[in-house]
């Protein structure tokens, strides 16, 4: 039998540990506070990149809408929050001038790794670059969305099929081989229903029953879910199942989120700038 790993998971070794263990300020900055969100602390945890393409994933089909040319954009985006509150990236300083958060750098805080492929290659690239380069930019470098031919060989490629055989070891998809008359194609459909039932939930919640009032009482990585899952056009799949009265509470709390001010909230105490970042770079 074949035991190999699938390709975009990486075996936690304990350097690998120690290092998603690090406790210091810095780190801390760009930490959600709740361990039960702590995903290094279970192995079937996922990342906001796996929790998005779940969402846009047809369960049965095993594959993303053909129409949707906004997820791999906003993948990209959750690769650079995921690497923010995982204490790794971060943006420059505002300075005396206060630069506006697209047009800060993106810096590397700590280089150690992840323990995620996906992660560790977007992580490479930012630290080899030299100088630094914007946020907007990062998005358009990772995606291949970019008309600069020198910087196509930061493209992160196969990203979706990578997440997804990533959730084919944590036991949520399999694999299956569909044919599309001219060709064939590799699809990953659901097995695990009630993992996505739980997500869709706490995506609802989220804006209903769980509603704060106060952005900043809201778990980042659950923004972060939000605001992402609405730039990779997978956010009306959670909303979906609602009563229409429902449906149109979570519309109109989503779109307060889109029309928060976020180089305000960026300037408040024990912000994530590369979190606010992502979200102007997104919303703009």
């Amino acid at each position: 039998m074949n035991m190999s790993r699938p390709d975009g998971v990486r075996r936690r070794t304990p350097a690998v540990n120690q290092a998603n263990g690090q406790n210091n300020a810095e780190a801390d900055k760009c930490r959600d506070d709740d361990k039960k969100d702590d995903i290094d602390d279970k192995e079937t945890r996922m990342t906001l990149m796996e929790e998005v393409l779940l969402l846009g994933l047809k369960e049965k089909e095993g594959y993303t809408s053909f129409w949707n040319d906004c997820i791999s954009s906003g993948l990209r985006g959750c690769i650079l929050v995921e690497l923010g509150l995982r204490g790794r990236i971060d943006l420059e300083s505002a300075g005396m001038r206060r630069k506006s958060l697209l047009m800060r750098k993106v810096i590397v805080k700590n280089d150690a790794p992840v323990g995620d492929v996906i992660l560790d290659e977007a992580l490479k690239h930012i630290k080899e670059t030299s100088p630094p380069d914007t946020l907007q930019n990062w998005v358009d470098y990772l995606s291949g969305e970019t008309w600069n031919p020198l910087k196509l060989r930061y493209q992160l490629r196969n990203v979706r099929e990578r997440l997804a055989k990533g959730l084919v070891e944590k036991g949520i998809l399999t694999t299956e081989k569909q044919n599309f008359l001219l060709f064939d194609m590799t699809t990953h459909p659901l097995v695990d229903q009630n993992v996505k039932d739980k997500l869709i939930k706490r995506v609802q919640d989220s804006v209903l029953s769980k509603w704060a009032n106060d952005i900043h009482r809201m778990e980042r990585r659950q923004l972060s879910l939000l605001m992402l899952s609405h730039a990779s056009d997978v956010l009306e799949n959670a909303f979906n199942p609602l009563s229409d009265e429902d449906y149109e509470m979570a519309m109109r709390r989503v779109r307060d989120l889109l029309d928060m001010d976020f180089e305000a909230e960026c300037a408040k105490s024990q912000s994530c700038d590369i979190m606010w970042g992502v979200f102007a770079a997104f919303v703009k």
